[in-house]
């Protein structure tokens, strides 16, 4: 049984931004002409948005997005994305490949040295052909490619798997990459839910530590775990056979068929889930959470994550020890605990652990216990 590091780590942002205020003139805009169509009808008026309402249920106060001007447009409320040919890189391999490039140079690596890639993401483009197969031509990579997801458990679920496959000898290196364009999937229309997301990619390379061999500045993965649990408490019903339950098969019906949540529901079920996990995992290994230098956890709700560390902890917990980076990316689903992980490692010392722990639909959550090599 083999060592398993991660090897390099890689965070893909995109430039446009949306601020809550921006969102909710959008919103409101849709609302008062929404409203104004349901006069003089059954439907009730619906409840406009502010800024206020989104830090408080949330604590998102901007987030990055891969187009902004369609999702501003009360008249679309979706990004404006392109079709591309068939024989065109597709956006979601471009947006694995831009942060997984700077995994393979983070890790001093070239494409050809990487044996499997693992696309794992709360949403894909297409079923089919693999973005990650995609990603392997366009990069170069050498063996296979499969694509995955576990809903915003998708980047450590991939990283469970990544780590096993190496330490059984069965890879050698794995490019593990998750594209998150949630944005294309979400229902800016719906209150509850129109302002949480983001978009960014993350990628890691996995690989195994030679008898011998010092890598200063990687963190070694001890242990993985995944956890699931059946809830429809986070759900999106859009699928292969969404079309089939519609009078015209051709004229496809997205209400209630994007993402929906039961907010209050997922707050209290998976504050206990994610508490118990992480508490169980760390014993385990002989550790408490207050031996564990640095929590990476899911960034999804900020209050959410305050309750999960309180619970685990007995006090509650600051910025230093679980670093949020929501407030000005959003939820971006799998990637969200990698961009902690790459933007709040670099001051930790040798022998450190560190916690990454993602949870969403599901209900799923991933772990993977680190130490600073």
């Amino acid at each position: 049984m083999h060592r398993v590091i991660i090897s390099g780590i890689g965070v893909e942002i995109p430039e446009p931004s949306i601020t809550n205020e921006e969102l909710v003139a959008s919103f409101n805009a849709w609302v008062d002409m929404e409203n104004a169509r349901r006069q003089g009808t059954d439907e009730p008026p619906l409840q406009k948005s502010d800024s206020d309402f989104i830090v408080h249920a949330s604590g998102v106060r901007t987030r990055h997005v891969i187009e902004r001007e369609g999702i501003l447009d009360p008249t679309r409320m979706t990004p404006r994305i392109p079709a591309r040919p068939d024989d065109a890189l597709s956006l979601e391999a471009e947006f694995g490949i831009a942060s997984a490039r700077k995994a393979l140079d983070h890790a001093g690596l070239q494409p050809s040295d990487i044996d499997l890639i693992i696309c794992s993401a709360s949403h894909h483009q297409r079923p089919y052909p693999a973005i990650a197969i995609e990603m392997q031509e366009a990069l170069g990579t050498k063996g296979a490619g499969f694509d995955m997801g576990l809903g915003c458990s998708s980047a450590a679920a991939a990283l469970h798997m990544a780590v096993n496959l190496v330490r059984s000898g069965a890879h050698k290196r794995i490019l593990v990459t998750t594209p998150e364009i949630i944005t294309g999937h979400l229902n800016f229309r719906d209150r509850q839910t129109h302002f949480i997301f983001g978009d960014a990619s993350v990628s890691m390379v996995v690989e195994g530590l030679a008898l011998g061999e010092r890598r200063p500045g990687r963190f070694e993965v001890l242990d993985t775990r995944i956890w699931t649990q059946m809830s429809n408490n986070i759900r999106t019903n859009l699928g292969y056979y969404t079309r089939t339950a519609q009078d015209d098969p051709y004229m496809i019906n997205l209400e209630g068929n994007l993402i929906k949540q039961v907010g209050n529901k997922v707050f209290k079920e998976v504050t206990v889930a994610g508490h118990k996990f992480i508490v169980e995992f760390l014993a385990e290994h002989g550790l408490t959470p207050q031996a564990v230098r640095r929590f990476w956890l899911h960034q999804a709700n900020a209050r959410m994550n305050a309750m999960i560390l309180k619970l685990s902890f007995g006090h509650e917990v600051d910025h230093d020890r679980a670093p949020m980076v929501l407030e000005k990316l959003g939820n971006t689903a799998g990637a969200g605990a990698i961009v902690a992980l790459s933007q709040n490692h670099a001051d930790m010392k040798p022998g450190d652990h560190g916690l990454i722990c993602a949870f969403g639909a599901g209900y799923s959550i991933g772990g993977a216990l680190l130490r600073m090599l």
